[in-house]
């Protein structure tokens, strides 16, 4: 009774342990509850390591651990939830040097305290996959427009149209997050939230949804996402500013301009807490800067965009097809296994597939795909490979390799029925591939080895003359008097600018001496007035 009493005492402190370093933090001093609940929720990032997975390793995680095939209500217990965490952790220390290595228990059991307390909030154990995904890929690391790309994938239907019951099930569960750093009350989740995002009945594709939710100002409930993006990225910005209020000569981080009281700056430090002095108040319009420019910068920045230099802003995230793409026909593949041979399958009277194994690695070629794979099945039970699984590489879109792993597993299940019904009415002798019997195949065979020995010569004369051409010589451009013309021009053109902008300099210096004369003659003037009269 002891020992259980102090294990479950000790599990209770590591549970609470995430929270007590984020109060020691005091986050709660920031004024606005967008910076407060992102600055936690970044905290919570970097304390369970989850900045140093990528998107996409989280991505390859869920396929590794079989979550792609489970329905999404489905639930998983706690220790299996742990034991996709010891899979992700570690294969994020093969990926670290040696140097930088975290400890991965440690990391594990500030991870599962944190999820099991979002989201299992009554102690059942268990834990839906939606939500562990949604969780997992919002708060790890990467870019946000692949964070909302892959959302978007688990929330689409098979045409690429969101579907609104599942978007509001995606914000049940990542508006939990908020709730579980104690700012429900900011940003909880309501049954208006989806109306909120999008107000208007539509069909909603990739690239709209890409648009409300990466726009400026996103949706009011999920305000604190990109912003949690910005504090990373900005997390090492070094502005050689003073604060107006702190007066520390620098600041890292935001900088925060006013709009009204001219050359009055704040660091983020002063600004999240509401400080001010002065003419400035904290109704002013303030500028959040991610990075700092010297006026120099600003000037020929300026004047490069008066002179039409200056290309227009890239869009916040490309633009993606509409359109799924189409997924590559698989139905008519079929596998060979002989060690070291090459074998032909008809699969239909038009339609054959050639398949080419050596050293234990199979490349098949169909009508409509070409890829590779290595078949986990030995010698002794080459026949039972029709009933087990293969793990294939197809070289097409990611997004639909699961698709094509499902229509395989499928079609070689239908083989392996065929192939039982045949072994009962055929004999083994007509079962038997002879090469010999066939010229024609061999013919095929040897125009395709032919051909490729052909593509991959070309392949790397195109890369020789790549190399060689993307770096010139001084002989070449020597030899080219255009471009050395070009090249003059645009020297010409560079000192010309810097002259233009010396002389601006001078100029503006000279108006404010003038400008300063003027003001201390208007004083006299209004001194003497002051004196004469009575």
């Amino acid at each position: 009774m002891i020992e259980e009493g102090s294990k479950r005492g000790k599990a209770m402190v590591e549970k609470r342990q995430l929270f007590m370093e984020m109060r020691a933090q005091n986050f709660d001093v920031i004024r606005l509850s967008t910076y407060r609940t992102a600055c936690k929720l970044r905290f919570v990032q970097k304390r369970c390591n989850l900045h140093l997975v990528d998107v996409w390793n989280m991505i390859e995680a869920f396929r590794d651990n079989g979550l792609n095939t489970l329905d999404h209500n489905a639930e998983i217990n706690v220790s299996r939830l742990e034991t996709i965490l010891s899979s992700i952790y570690y294969q994020l220390n093969k990926r670290l040097p040696t140097t930088h290595q975290i400890n991965v228990e440690q990391s594990i059991g500030l991870l599962l305290n944190f999820m099991v307390a979002t989201y299992d909030s009554e102690s059942h154990g268990k834990l839906t996959v939606f939500s562990m995904k949604a969780m997992l890929a919002t708060m790890c690391g990467g870019k946000i427009v692949d964070k909302l790309r892959y959302i978007f994938s688990q929330i689409s239907d098979s045409s690429g149209v969101m579907v609104f019951a599942k978007f509001d099930q995606f914000l049940r569960e990542v508006l939990k997050l908020p709730t579980a750093v104690f700012e429900g009350p900011s940003f909880g989740y309501t049954e208006h939230s989806v109306r909120t995002c999008f107000p208007q009945q539509k069909k909603i594709m990739l690239n709209t949804f890409l648009d409300v939710l990466m726009a400026d100002p996103p949706p009011q409930c999920l305000v604190w996402l990109p912003l949690m993006h910005r504090l990373a990225n900005v997390e090492n910005v070094f502005h050689p500013v003073e604060c107006s209020y702190c007066r520390s000569e620098s600041m890292m981080g935001f900088r925060y301009r006013c709009q009204q009281c001219h050359g009055y700056q704040l660091c983020q430090s002063c600004f999240w807490r509401g400080h001010a002095n002065g003419p400035h108040s904290n109704q002013h319009q303030m500028k959040e800067h991610s990075s700092w420019k010297s006026p120099a910068k600003k000037l020929s920045h300026a004047i490069s965009k008066s002179l039409g230099c200056v290309p227009i802003g890239e869009p916040p995230h490309p633009v993606f097809p509409e359109q799924a793409e189409r997924p590559q026909e698989l139905t008519h593949t079929a596998w060979c296994h002989f060690e070291g041979a090459i074998r032909v399958t008809s699969l239909k009277d038009d339609q054959t597939s050639l398949a080419v194994t050596h050293s234990g690695c199979q490349f098949f070629l169909t009508q409509d795909s070409v890829g590779f794979g290595f078949p986990p099945i030995s010698g002794n039970n080459r026949g039972q490979s029709l009933n087990q699984t293969t793990d294939v590489i197809v070289l097409e879109s990611p997004s639909r390799l699961d698709e094509e792993h499902r229509l395989i597993a499928r079609y070689a299940a239908r083989l392996a029925a065929e192939a039982g019904n045949s072994t009962q009415q055929c004999p083994p002798t007509d079962l038997s591939f002879n090469f010999d019997a066939n010229k024609q195949q061999r013919q095929l065979i040897a125009e395709l080895e032919n051909k490729n020995r052909e593509i991959l010569q070309e392949i790397q004369r195109l890369r020789l003359e790549h190399e060689q051409a993307s770096q010139p010589t001084p002989e070449k451009a020597q030899q080219n008097p255009t471009l050395l013309t070009e090249l003059r021009l645009l020297r010409h053109r560079k000192d010309e600018l810097e002259r233009r902008m010396s002389a601006l300099q001078e100029s503006r210096r000279e108006l404010m001496v003038q400008l300063e004369g003027l003001m201390r003659l208007l004083k006299d003037e209004e001194q003497k007035q002051a004196v004469s009269c009575p």
